[in-house]
């Protein structure tokens, strides 16, 4: 059977977002006397996933441009108690009217041996703007293990769409005179290690990362007219960052940090220019 492709437009589905900063919050530090805690950050760039979430546009072609700088304020709180937490983390974007991400967690931490630990949660990824075409709220449900600097989590999809990727197929789906149908996003898996290596007042910080779309997202097609196809699969991806964190505490006061990053994605062929390499400049507070 004849099988012609077409992407989904990557500007549509450019909705996978959060908290990353690379964007899930980066794990709490040990539990403080008072249990709550916050954060603030100004950085060059926002990345998800390796995926950029700012400065985001299409020529007259209508392929994905994309801008090496646009700034993002960042910031949130978390609150712990005997191991339990929640907390909210916040971004400005640029793919929604709002331009605004609101992410709330809630789990669980702790230890099963000395420097083993344990991370189980639920993450709602919340975008308020309702008058759109795609919905990109998301929920997500993760768990991960950790071991003195390293740390391996496995985020997955409990929602029926992943960051409205499943709409973007089922809109050119209709306007091809065809129909897709179903929780097409749901069962997306998102696996990551990271690695953040102290030598004095400096970190390392290393990352990897790979989503993997459910079935549904990646073998979707629609009739193509005469007995052909039309490919509107959407693909999975590695995303990969590189980067160093460095203390400022001494000089400009307690929980001052600068960071320094090298973020991206492959795929760049799919996806277009958003999941293109930058280097990512952020400074943080935390309080």
């Amino acid at each position: 059977m004849k099988k012609s492709s077409a992407l989904v437009t990557p500007a549509l589905i450019f909705g996978a977002a959060g908290a990353f900063a690379q964007a899930t919050p980066a794990p709490a530090a040990p539990e403080p006397a008072f249990p709550l805690t916050a954060n603030v950050s100004v950085t060059t760039k926002y990345k998800f996933r390796g995926q950029d979430q700012a400065g985001v546009g299409t020529n007259s072609a209508g392929e994905v441009t994309t801008k090496s700088v646009s700034p993002a304020l960042q910031g949130g709180f978390d609150w712990s108690a005997a191991g339990f937490y929640v907390g909210n983390w916040n971004s400005s974007i640029g793919f929604t009217n709002t331009g605004v991400e609101m992410d709330f967690y809630a789990g669980y931490k702790g230890e099963f041996a000395k420097d083993f630990g344990y991370d189980v949660g639920i993450l709602q990824y919340y975008y308020p703007q309702k008058d759109r075409a795609i919905d990109f709220n998301t929920t997500e449900i993760y768990g991960a293990l950790t071991w003195t600097f390293l740390a391996f989590k496995y985020s997955h999809t409990v929602s029926g769409d992943y960051f409205g990727f499943g709409k973007a197929q089922r809109l050119v789906a209709e306007a091809n005179g065809s129909s897709l149908s179903g929780s097409r996003g749901q069962n997306t898996g998102y696996f990551e290690l990271n690695a953040n290596y102290p030598v004095d007042k400096l970190t390392i910080n290393g990352h990897v990362g790979y989503t993997k779309m459910s079935k549904k997202l990646r073998d979707a097609t629609i009739d193509g007219g005469e007995g052909g196809t039309i490919d509107v699969g959407v693909k999975s991806y590695y995303d990969y960052k590189i980067g160093v964190t460095y203390d400022l505490s001494a000089v400009a006061g307690s929980g001052v940090s600068v960071a320094a990053a090298y973020v991206g994605a492959n795929k760049k062929d799919f996806y277009g220019d958003i999941n293109k390499g930058r280097v990512i400049l952020t400074l943080s507070k935390a309080m």
